[in-house]
């Protein structure tokens, strides 16, 4: 059974997005490191399948495309080539610069990670897509989260865990402290891990 991975941005505070839903606290985070850099290749080297809300989709498909040179450009290179779901009841279409569009799901995307997950592949990741992320924590169907501690308190924002989230018992994978001074956590979801 294949593996839906999270990666997310935290602050120091718990927080995904600060006010107004800005996230201009992860490049600064992150921009220019090297070791966060061959980290996220290396991710994209387990992943067939990027699941994306609305959102989300919309921000990377208007950055990552666009990105053709630089110390980036390895990562977008295999992040642009992945395959992409996006979970939208108001999309027509995804296109994603020259690469292949994202395939739109208006249903239930719990219902429809549930499914792909059934399916033989490689991991699927979401990065970002809070209110995707959300819906699927609460459904136990997340299997690993990777998140990147982020050296800042944002004081509002929002939450990566709902309030009515419930307990989830985790156990730690790997912890890397990298080169700008975030801090980088894998967990898997104790039931997915056996």
């Amino acid at each position: 059974m294949r593996k839906v991975v999270l990666q997310e941005f935290i602050s120091l505070d718990g927080l995904v997005a600060g006010p107004n839903d800005s996230v201009d606290f992860i490049p600064a985070s992150t921009q220019g490191d090297p070791s966060f850099g061959q980290e996220q290749a290396a991710l994209m080297g387990t992943t067939d399948t990027l699941l994306l809300g609305r959102v989300t989709y919309g921000m990377f498909a208007g950055f990552w495309p666009n990105v053709t040179e630089g110390a980036e450009k390895e990562f977008a290179d295999k992040f642009n080539a992945v395959p992409k779901v996006v979970f939208s009841k108001t999309l027509e279409r995804a296109p994603w610069g020259k690469w292949n569009e994202g395939r739109i799901v208006r249903g239930s995307a719990v219902d429809e990670v549930a499914r792909l997950k059934r399916q033989s592949g490689r991991d699927m990741l979401i990065s970002g897509s809070i209110s995707l992320a959300q819906s699927l924590i609460e459904q136990g169907l997340v299997d690993d989260f990777r998140l990147v501690v982020c050296p800042v308190t944002l004081g509002r924002g929002r939450p990566l865990f709902r309030d009515n989230a419930g307990p989830i018992q985790m156990q730690l994978v790997n912890a890397k402290a990298l080169d700008r001074g975030a801090v980088s956590l894998i967990y898997s979801h104790r039931a997915a891990a056996g």
